[in-house]
């Protein structure tokens, strides 16, 4: 990579860090909370990303993974007294492994038939959980306690909350970009572009794809612990099927392709699922609209249409919006080196 893509890519790091640090001083303790939210589905989207993006499998079932993360928080910190934080990388270590379990027979497959499998995990994940209730809890959940800052920081929980996502999130983002620039994003990208020339060039396809399952599997898991820390309570209902699809559309708004992006398609995900009626409300303003948010269904049809809109106006994502922002800066910077 040339020095001066590097330098660029570590100041507009450096930015991201600061920008991190400086938002919790410039918003209330409930805004807080929901910019820990969008770190944590950030986490997510970078391990979807590794697997869909870079090695070009399909999965619809990343939310039955970061619900394996968010029990595995539960269980240990509930039931035998583990701090919370100490749970989050048992969280994703655990959630890997049922990745890798995963990965392996999905190795077969690819494309529609992939993703067909993997949502049949994530619709019969909810069946298990409500199965087992020795150790989930069942309908009725665990419920956690209020989590509170450690580590020798002084602040209110929903600021500890900020602070511990998006900390974990920066790692794993050095982590993720680590992985996709080095030699191991090289294999990746080679097996998501032919499986067959990545064969002939003695690429152990089998291997590389279930490692990308388990490194995907990990990233849901930890962001599955620290989404159970945010809410308090996990039960079948705290991880919907629809959390992989929403996943899947978050990936596609940050733009496949970009890890930096996906913060925008973090955000979009997010606050379009908490707050579509205040975008409802927003609409009534228009000449010739007329919508209830209260009413079934909008909410619904308000995550859809903005949905739609965003991608027609950025179909590369938020990721393609950025790269066309700096060509200029990028473009003169590699006639440099």
């Amino acid at each position: 990579m040339p020095r001066s893509k590097l330098l660029l890519e570590a100041v507009s790091f450096a930015v991201l860090v600061a920008l991190v640090w400086i938002a919790p001083h410039h918003v209330s303790d409930f805004h807080a909370r929901e910019l820990a939210s969008v770190g944590v589905y950030f986490i997510a989207l970078l391990g979807l990303a590794i697997l869909t993006g870079y090695s070009g499998q399909i999965s619809l079932g990343n939310g039955a993974f970061m619900a394996v993360g968010g029990y595995t928080t539960a269980i240990l910190s509930v039931d035998h007294g583990v701090r919370d934080v100490w749970t989050i990388p048992i969280a994703g270590v655990v959630a890997g492994i049922a990745g890798l379990l995963v990965g392996i027979p999905a190795v077969r497959l690819s494309g529609v038939y992939l993703a067909l499998v993997t949502f049949g995990i994530a619709v019969a994940f909810p069946q298990l959980l409500k199965k087992y209730t020795h150790f989930t809890g069942g309908t009725t959940g665990k419920i956690l306690t209020l989590p509170k800052a450690e580590l020798g920081v002084h602040t209110t929980p929903n600021r500890w909350l900020y602070y511990l996502s998006w900390a974990i999130a920066l790692v794993l983002l050095v982590a993720a970009w680590a992985l996709v620039r080095g030699k191991a994003g090289r294999t990746m990208q080679a097996v998501r572009d032919s499986e067959v020339a990545a064969v002939s060039s003695g690429i152990n396809v089998a291997l590389v794809k279930t490692l990308a399952f388990g490194i995907s599997a990990f990233y849901a898991g930890i962001a599955g612990a620290l989404y159970a820390m945010s809410v308090f309570y996990v039960n079948p209902d705290t991880f919907p099927i629809l959390l992989s699809i929403w996943l899947l559309v978050g990936l596609a708004a940050g733009g496949v392709g970009s890890l930096a992006g996906l913060i925008g398609g973090a955000a979009l995900v997010y606050y379009l699922q908490n707050h579509a009626d205040a975008v409802a409300r927003w609409g009534n303003h228009l000449p010739g609209l007329s919508l209830d948010p209260k009413q079934p269904g909008i909410p619904s049809i308000i995550f859809g249409a903005v949905l739609i809109i965003v991608m027609l106006a950025l179909p590369a994502g938020v990721g393609g919006l950025m790269r066309r922002v700096l060509r200029p800066l990028t473009s003169r910077l590699y006639s440099r080196s």
